[in-house]
């Protein structure tokens, strides 16, 4: 494979990559924060906070077919580079509306657009280089660091946008957030990032015409139980979080009496617990057989996130949060770490995109769904003393909020249910030994790019 000795490579390459992204990603969640409040103060309306989600998923699935195919055909720096540019493009816009004085919730929906364009080629994209960058004995190693940047601005953003808000104002953090973007670009441009080498099946799959090599991800995984099962899992796993986790921020905020800081202690409670659990992963390597990871991790997961709904206030919150996203790490680095070592990198574009769209399918919905529920049915309900709410008050309390604490719970205990049914199935419980390596796969005369 082609080397560019004079650019940083291999696993310090990843690492000056890695930088650049947890430092963006650290002011990106610092406005996301900021932009939450201000949702809520605009509207009070939990499915108004969820249909933001709706507007930037949409977008993210319909595109996330034909960004695979550019990703494995084109030059995977830049196609890296398009998220951080169509994020940069989208906090410039809302700065600009912020600035002026004239920003209202819906140009969020629009901003939101822009956001699931751009994110629908970071994922894949990186998820891809990996494999070329990183030797597969660092894999999960790598997969842990980038939990970490999931996680681990989540720690400090909250708390340090809380604390910036009062002096900069809203405007202060956007603009540092589109300073972030162009410092995760440089980080980028500054490294040598491999094209893969060629297969024989990757070399055939891209004759077909870009029609069918945006299908080709799909066939790729319903001709393989076992990739298929994986997606399931995630499928109805991100179905059940999706729907409880729309309600999180309104909850809190609604059993606070909009008390921020609650909000924020409870997220950075999560995010500390995070990235706790990115390092755990990144030292340990997680379970020798992967799939353990995956499966026990939505179990214990699920578990977390129905605490979360339980009446109690901040320790409960704190308690869920924190078991819910100790354990992202083990799960997310273990699915990677399968997928990674079994699809060969220059079809991993296409795979990963089309991996993604079928875990998030139910993305555009599960706020609507969450959204709904709470704001028509199971709020209305427990202000009456009435329904599920009612029946669940000793565990969920009473009041405002209880009925969105009703549907986290329920929520919580399916996505658990969902792990424990993937023990049940032979392909996806022995998906590793079924599947063979993709460096046992025959490569094409053409070895790189």
């Amino acid at each position: 494979m082609e080397q560019t000795p004079n650019r940083p490579s291999g696993m310090f390459g990843f690492t000056v990559v890695w930088i650049g992204q947890i430092v963006s990603v650290l002011a990106s969640s610092m406005s996301q924060f900021a932009l939450t409040l201000f949702m809520f103060e605009e509207t009070g309306s939990a499915l108004a906070m969820g249909t933001m989600q709706v507007f930037f998923i949409t977008p993210f699935l319909l595109i996330s077919p034909l960004a695979g195919v550019w990703i494995d055909r084109y030059n995977r720096k830049l196609m890296m580079m398009v998220s951080d540019i169509a994020a940069g493009v989208a906090t410039l816009g809302i700065l600009a509306f912020q600035y002026f004085g004239v920003l209202e919730y819906w140009h969020l929906y629009v901003a939101s657009i822009v956001y699931g364009l751009g994110m629908a080629f970071q994922w894949p994209a990186y998820s891809a280089a990996i494999s070329t960058m990183v030797p597969k004995e660092q894999l999960v190693r790598a997969n842990g660091m980038m939990s970490l940047i999931e996680m681990g601005p989540q720690v400090i953003a909250p708390i340090l946008a809380g604390a910036l808000l009062p002096i900069i104002q809203m405007t202060g953090i956007l603009f540092l957030d589109v300073i972030t973007f162009l410092f995760a670009i440089s980080a980028l441009m500054f490294v040598h990032i491999p094209q893969p080498v060629r297969t024989e099946e990757g070399v055939k799959s891209q004759r077909e015409g870009i029609l069918r090599e945006a299908a080709y991800g799909f066939k790729y995984i319903f001709a393989r139980p076992s990739l298929l099962g994986l997606q399931m899992i995630f499928f109805f796993g991100n179905l059940f979080a999706g729907i409880g986790f729309t309600v999180l921020a309104p909850m809190i905020l609604t059993r606070s009496g909009g008390d921020s800081l609650m909000l924020g202690s409870a997220q950075s409670a999560g995010a500390i617990a995070g990235v706790v659990g990115g390092v755990l992963m990144s030292a340990w390597g997680g379970f020798k057989r992967r799939v353990h990871g995956v499966l026990l991790g939505w179990l214990i997961g699920g578990i977390g996130m129905a605490i979360i709904g339980f009446e109690g206030g901040l320790p409960i919150w704190i308690t869920g949060m924190a078991l819910t996203t100790l354990i992202f790490p083990l799960v997310n680095g273990s699915n990677q770490a399968i997928w990674q070592s079994k699809v060969a990198p220059d079809i991993q574009g296409r795979v990963f995109s089309a991996r993604r769209l079928i875990a998030w399918l139910t993305n555009p919905i599960s706020p609507l769904i969450g959204g709904a529920l709470a704001d028509f049915v199971l709020e209305p309900a427990a202000r009456a003393g009435s329904g599920l709410p009612a029946t669940l008050s000793w565990l969920v309390g009473t009041g405002a909020g209880s009925g969105m604490g009703t549907l986290i719970v329920l929520c919580g205990l399916a996505s658990a249910l969902t792990g424990l049914a993937g023990y049940f199935s032979n392909s996806i419980r022995n998906a590793e030994s079924m599947l063979p390596d993709h460096d046992s796969l025959p490569t094409a005369n053409a070895q790189t790019a």
